[in-house]
């Protein structure tokens, strides 16, 4: 297989950079930076037809990924997570036509496995061998886990509180965990010193080109198990944001190849009410997004006080003509226990607020019943059981 990528380009001021050498964001604006590839040559060879007969991981889309040579691919089946319908929730719910993508089945039980095995990837590619990031909890595990497979060293910034489940895996798969008081922003200003002392190359979420790549075969799933004809809505719970405007640019890329027609599903956004930064400039009519002040939810994932892809993501959106929206947490415990006692699949908090979500904006009458909506839960519910342990014993006033 042949890789089709080419460049990467600025998404604000379109400057063109070279991707032959390790790039953050944009010299010139400092703004994200995305792959760009020869579609015009890739339709000519690669065809959806071929796909399947390939590896049911996120890698049967190499053309259009970032990697040159194969050897390079650092994997551990990551992708091609499989779609549920979900009758009984859409009864529940009132909707006839809801599904769920379960990327809790994906290595390292999160969607971030998607992503750190394209960044990873291309970090061995590039001949790096020493990689920072700050996380919120599940990202950790993954470029943990990611960088041990392709012998690279892993830092990590980790607030205190992330989930235990996250501290324990990056421990055990090597990484230097490091703790620190604060969100995941104050452990963003930390990685990005400890980058420039001790020659690091920093990962964080969409500063660097490559990640949002993996988060994009999202797309190309939803695509190729809706048989080519995308759902009418995509509910996506939304911190960094990269899954979102990954998938987006999927959908631009498919149009592009032939794969799909215009028909776009509308985005939504679902944060939490405790932090909300994307909703309150949607709302607002605003470009971009200012950071959110004393970030507070147990939703490890969408606690982002500020996301630096933050105009992808109300692009996206708007163009979408979709919206964003927040939930409170009591909403997305109580509906994990919903989906759970329902279906059986004991999703994270943060996909338990897509269906919150799908709640309200059917009691507005932004979706009808009949529309074919897809939720995206982005982790195990697994990777939280002492955040819940911890509320359960708050609710019922023991610890049994």
């Amino acid at each position: 297989m042949k890789s089709f990528f080419t460049h990467l380009e600025c998404t604000y001021c379109e400057k063109i950079h070279s991707s032959n050498e390790p790039q953050r964001l944009c010299v010139d604006c400092g703004k994200v930076l995305y792959p760009r590839y020869d579609i015009e040559s890739a339709k000519k060879v690669f065809a959806k037809e071929l796909l399947p007969h390939r590896q049911a991981n996120m890698w049967r889309y190499f053309e259009m990924m970032p990697i040159l040579n194969e050897n390079n691919v650092v994997t551990l089946g990551e992708g091609f997570t499989p779609i549920f319908a979900m009758p009984s929730l859409g009864e529940k719910l009132g909707s006839s036509k809801l599904f769920l993508k379960d990327e809790g089945i994906n290595p390292t039980a999160s969607f971030k496995a998607r992503g750190l095995s394209a960044a990873v990837s291309k970090a061995k590619e590039l001949g790096l061998t020493r990689l920072t990031m700050p996380s919120a909890g599940n990202a950790a595990g993954a470029m943990s886990s990611y960088a041990a497979r392709a012998g690279i060293d892993a830092f990590v910034f980790m607030p205190m509180d992330a989930p235990e489940a996250n501290q324990i895996e990056v421990y055990f798969t090597g990484g230097d965990l490091n703790l620190i008081e604060g969100l995941i922003s104050d452990a963003g200003v930390i990685s990005r010193q400890k980058a420039e002392e001790m020659d690091l190359f920093d990962v964080s979420t969409l500063q660097e080109p490559y990640r949002v790549e993996g988060k994009k075969t999202m797309g190309y799933e939803i695509a190729e198990q809706f048989n080519w004809e995308l759902p009418d809505v995509i509910i996506y719970p939304t911190g960094g944001g990269t899954g979102i405007v990954g998938m987006w640019k999927a959908f631009d890329e498919m149009e592009q190849l032939g794969w799909i027609d215009g028909s776009r599903p509308r985005m939504y956004a679902v944060q939490s009410d405790g932090c909300a930064p994307i909703v309150r400039a949607f709302e607002n009519g605003d470009e971009f997004a200012e950071p959110w002040e004393n970030a507070n939810t147990f939703a490890a994932g969408i606690r982002v006080p500020g996301a630096i892809g933050d105009y992808l993501i109300l692009g996206a959106i708007r163009e979408s003509e979709g919206s964003a929206l927040s939930v409170s947490d009591e909403s997305i415990l109580s509906m994990m226990k919903t989906v759970a006692s329902t279906e059986g699949m004991f999703i994270c908090p943060e996909g338990a607020a897509t269906a919150v979500a799908l709640t309200e904006l059917m009691a507005e009458g932004s979706i009808v019943s009949d529309e074919r909506v897809l939720l995206l839960n982005t982790g195990s519910g697994l990777k939280y059981l002492d955040l819940l342990g911890d509320i359960k014993t708050h609710l019922t006033g023991n610890a049994g």
